[in-house]
This record gives C-alpha cells, structure tokens and sequence, in this order.
C-alpha cells in the first residue's frame, strides 16, 4: 500500500491542474530491523522463538507475576535498564540463550539495519490506508480535477487488491452530483402531478413543464459567461428557478382556460388573450425576483463565492426564461389542444352509436 501510494503521489505532483500534493505517508520516524542470521543461530543453537522472547523481556513491559498484599496488588513488569533503552546500539548488550545454557550476544545471530518509518499507521475501516491530499490550480474545476486523478490511477495500472478513493470535498461532490438527477426528477413529477389535480388534465401541466429546460439553459449560460463553476449552490439556483419560472406559464394558462371554459373561445383566442393581459404582471414578477437575487449575484466579502454562483444562475435563468417563454408557451399550447382535440375525435369515431346493432 506504501508503495502504490508513494507512485501515485509522485504521478500526481506531474498532473497538471493539481497542486500540493501532499501524503500522510511521510517516513519521519527512525526504525531499527532486527534481520536473524539463520545459519549462525542454528550453528549456536539458538531458537527463532529464544530471540522473540528476549526482545519481549527487554523492551516489551512483559507481566511476569502479580505480588498480592493486604489491600491492593502488584503487576510485575519485566524489563531491561531503562537506560540501555535510550539507544538501538546498546541491543548488541542483549544476550540470548543458546544450546547447553550458553549465554550469546544477539549481534552474534542477528544484524541491525537502520531504517525509516511512518509516524502513524491508517486505517480505513479494518484496512491500512493512505490519504493524499492536493489543492486545485486556478480556474480548475473539482470536476476536471477528479478526472484527472482517476486517469492517473488507471495508467498506474495498480494491483487488484489495492482500492482507491474518493474523501472529503471530492467525495461530497460525487454524491451531490449522484443524487441531482433524482431530486431534479423528482421535483418534476411533483410539479407535474399537483398541476395535473389543480388543471383536471394531463397535458396542461406538459404546458407548464415546458418552460423549465429554458430556466436551466439561461443558468448555464450565465455561469459559463461570468466564468463561474457550475458548484453546489449554482445546482440549488437551479431547482429554485423550477419553482420561480413556472409561475410564468401557469399564468398564462390559466388566465386561457378560464377564457376557454366561461367566455366559449377558441384555444388561439384564448391563449392569445392570455398573452396580451398576462406581459405586465408576468414582467413585474420577473423583475421582482431578478432584483431581489441582484445582492446575491453581485455580492463580495466573506462567504460571497458562496452566495454569488447562487444569484448568477438565478438572474440567467429568469432573464432567458422571460424572453422564451412569452413565445414558446402559447405554441406548445395550441400544440398539446390540438393533440387533445384529434384524440378526442379519434374517440368519437371508435364510439358506438346509438340504436346501433351488433350481431355474432
């Protein structure tokens, strides 16, 4: 793991888009490998398992016995001076018995190897792990740096049993991204099932829903124009302006079906209608909402890069919907009668009349 870490770190630092690529793997601990000369401690007659005990005596705090007084009770800890501790050179002072109850210094079976080591061993549930960390170059987006690192693990072509990882921002990123479409999708059949209950009809909610891909194009639009990444808060601001927008053709629509049902008009003279009598408060609401996300879009200070993605998709969405909709709203409205009346005499035609006779 240490070592696929180490690669990868290293293939990152050449990564473009990333920078401080930093890793928790640091070996800035001193270590001592105690390696047995097999040969010579067979030679001497000494056991693999003599030489695990004596380092368990000297430098494990070994419980050996328990003193019982009157009241209280006593570990006994076993152990070697505490100041022959203090330096790995002083294990050569280390004896361990040998055959015949010989006593024989370890240097004399095995050799001492001075080496590094992490400070602190990780672990990711009961697995060890390791954490690289990077920042993000300017105008990079997490996105793209997320690509980037994927494509960098793949090309290191890694052992199967070597797991990598998304944590913290990137991780939140991808499960935000994950669920979008079904909260979007969601939102949808929601505005579309209470609409269909408030209009008594399937199609006049398509009507209203079709002014919703328009809000979204307008926020993608002004985000890209204002160089602002597509964040968190820019995805908010846009499931605010389902809600915001639809306001636009639910006017509409229903100011021409109440001319259709009460005055007898025909779809286009009612939709048009709708249209001339409907521009001003469909205006003065849209104004309304793009003044009061104005402060959000042009806001600085601390915390500003949060709320100005917000305000931006916001002021694009409502601006491109104004302009659509007051044109697209009345074709799809005579288109989705003009559906419903061929339907309707499609019904009419399959029918029976009456009186009619039918024999087998």
């Amino acid at each position: 793991m240490r070592h696929w870490a180490q690669a990868l770190e290293e293939r990152l630092k050449q990564t473009p888009g990333l920078v401080d690529v930093t890793s928790d793997q640091d070996k800035a601990g001193l270590q001592l490998n105690v390696t047995i000369d097999r040969d010579a401690a067979a030679r001497l007659g000494v056991k693999t398992a003599d030489i695990d005990n004596a380092l368990n005596n000297a430098y494990a705090q070994r419980q050996i016995s328990t003193i019982y007084a009157q009241r209280n009770q006593y570990k006994v800890v076993l152990e070697i001076d505490p100041r022959l501790q203090t330096d790995p050179s002083l294990l050569s002072r280390l004896y361990v018995g040998a055959a015949g109850g010989a006593q024989v210094p370890l240097s004399s079976v095995a050799r001492f190897e001075h080496a590094t080591t992490p400070l602190a061993v990780r672990h990711q549930g009961q697995f060890a792990a390791a954490t690289i960390s990077f920042n993000l170059a300017p105008g990079v987006a997490l996105a793209t740096a997320e690509a980037a690192v994927e494509k960098a693990t793949m090309d290191l072509r890694m052992p199967e049993d070597v797991h990598t990882g998304f944590a913290g921002n990137a991780q939140y990123l991808q499960k935000s991204l994950a669920t979008q479409p079904l909260l979007i999708a969601a939102a949808l059949i929601s505005i579309y099932i209470v609409l269909g209950v408030l209009y008594e009809s399937l199609l006049h909610p398509l009507t209203i829903i079709s002014t919703l891909p328009s809000a979204g194009l307008g926020a993608l639009l002004a985000l890209w124009l204002s160089g602002t990444e597509l964040s968190i808060m820019g995805l908010i601001g846009i499931i605010l302006l389902m809600g915001i927008v639809k306001k636009n053709a639910i006017m509409m629509v229903d100011f021409a079906l109440e001319q259709e049902r009460h005055r007898g008009l025909s779809p286009f003279e009612a939709i048009h209608a709708a249209c001339l009598e409907r521009f001003r408060p469909i205006t003065m609401t849209t104004l309304a909402a793009l003044l009061g996300a104005l402060p959000l879009a042009f806001a600085f200070g601390t915390g500003s890069e949060l709320r100005r993605p917000l305000g931006i998709a916001i002021l694009g969405g409502l601006i491109v919907s104004q302009l659509l909709t007051l044109y697209t709203t009345p074709v799809v409205y005579l288109a989705l009668e003009r559906l419903a009346g061929r339907r309707a005499a499609i019904l009419h035609r399959a029918a029976p009349k009456p009186g009619a006779v039918s024999a087998e």
